[in-house]
């Protein structure tokens, strides 16, 4: 596909990075020459300093010939302005970032009336993924697939855990085959595991369920350490903290934010009534002790800063070790050292922000029997796993799985048929109709028959 990014800030290089690796044309629109530099020195790409509200600009960018215009530049007004210009100019798909509450409320309205095709919301996007994960307080990362009917839950195997020197296939007899390990990470090393694969404490794993199995997969695997979240304190009060802090309190969750800034302490308590607000810096230690960090539930570290946050949710975990952590990081990647660190669940918006366009790229691609109906890049990038709707009969569909030739590396992990969950075995088939889960460390997936190894 031919593809226009205007903003080249984080999100519009962790795109290009990712829709370059995948073979695309891209073309890269920002007003600062100095941002576009390390795009144009590491990537396979073009560039173009000027406005991106700016017809010219967008007619020497191709515009008219392009498939698709992302718009994420950090202002809203020119992200709308811009894909309206670019679908006036040419019949190609946009997509626009929206981070501001108002210009999201009226969601549906600005996509009707400027015809544009996704909007958006990186704040609101990791809110939600922070919501699910104080619901499931256990879990470190989770994922939904199937219009929330199957979710996929990252889990760490304590020590002295029934899980200890299990093998995948006794885990799963242990199931009723129902609850299926996806990926598994031991000793740093990621794989996607057999059934002779054997579970040590230690692991961490990905486990792939109807979502009302959890409560029973927690209560037969005993891997459950935290009750359920009854109060959440929050570090930054920031638009995250906003969006999050309407979900918990929705959801009969009290919640207490700590932020630096008097007049966004006056804006968070005037829209957010049965909250407490605090004016004070989060990285005071005795206001977190006098404000009961040590009793708190769970601790939300949403500050500007990614240092700020780890240090933050480092000392959250050493005052309270069995409560639930979540961490913002936008710049810091998931290294060795950072995962190591008992930081709790890692939150990036910029890595939501990017899944949800690649997700959208990969729907529109040249997709003969199927499209990507969701996309999550997991485990440092090193994995994906995908959700594809089967919309012909093609050369996967009616053939049993143990009789097909599918890449290494590679599990089909769950089907969905007419609002059935089916865990697979060798002997299930998929058909025209069906939802299908991958789970894989080959990138790039865009169809359904891209599983099996030709």
């Amino acid at each position: 596909m031919k593809i226009i990014i205007a903003g080249c800030g984080r999100v519009g290089y962790a795109l290009a990075q990712q829709l370059n690796d995948e073979g695309h044309e891209l073309t890269l629109i920002d007003n600062s020459a100095d941002r576009l530099a390390p795009a144009l020195s590491n990537l396979d790409l073009q560039g173009i300093v000027g406005s991106a509200t700016s017809f010219l600009t967008q007619k020497e960018a191709g515009v008219q010939k392009a498939d698709l215009f992302i718009a994420v530049t950090d202002k809203e007004e020119v992200n709308l302005i811009a894909c309206l210009l670019a679908k006036k100019a040419s019949k190609c798909r946009t997509i626009a970032r929206v981070r501001d509450p108002q210009y999201f409320r009226e969601i549906g309205y600005l996509k009707e009336c400027m015809d544009i095709s996704m909007i958006i919301n990186p704040e609101y996007a990791a809110a939600t993924e922070i919501a699910q994960l104080i619901q499931v307080p256990d879990a470190m990362e989770i994922d939904s697939f199937a219009k929330g009917r199957v979710d996929l839950l990252r889990v760490a195997i304590p020590e002295e855990s029934i899980l200890h020197n299990m093998k995948v296939m006794d885990f799963s007899k242990k199931f009723n085959h129902e609850v299926l390990i996806c990926i598994l990470e031991h000793n740093h090393q990621i794989s996607i595991p057999d059934g002779s694969t054997v579970l040590t404490a230690g692991d961490t794993i990905s486990v792939i369920m109807p979502r009302q199995k959890i409560r029973s997969f927690y209560r037969i695997s005993k891997l459950s350490s935290i009750h359920d979240i009854r109060d959440v304190m929050i570090a930054g009060g920031g638009m995250i903290s906003f969006y999050l802090t309407q979900m918990l309190l929705r959801s009969g969750i009290p919640v207490k934010i700590i932020e630096r800034n008097r007049e966004r302490c006056e804006f968070l308590s005037d829209m957010l009534e049965h909250a407490t607000i605090i004016h004070s810096e989060a990285s005071d230690h005795e206001l977190l002790l006098e404000e009961g960090i040590a009793q708190a539930d769970a601790f939300v570290a949403l500050t500007s800063m990614d240092e700020e946050n780890v240090f933050l949710s480092l000392f959250a975990n050493k005052q309270a070790p069995h409560s639930k952590q979540i961490t913002k990081l936008n710049r810091l990647t998931a290294d060795e050292i950072i995962s190591g660190l008992p930081i709790g669940s890692i939150i990036s918006p910029k890595a939501i922000t990017t899944e949800y366009i690649l997700q959208y790229v990969r729907s529109q691609s040249n997709s003969y029997g199927s499209n990507v109906e969701a996309l999550y890049r997991l485990m440092d990038n090193q994995v994906e796993a995908l959700e594809f709707y089967v919309n012909t009969d093609n050369e996967v569909t009616g053939i049993p799985l143990l009789e097909m030739k599918l890449k290494k590396n590679l599990l089909v992990c769950c089907i969905v048929r007419k609002n059935k969950v089916i865990t697979p075995s060798g002997r299930d088939t998929i058909e025209m109709g069906d939802t299908v889960i991958i789970v894989t460390t080959h990138k790039g997936l865009q169809d359904i028959t891209d599983i099996l190894d030709r």
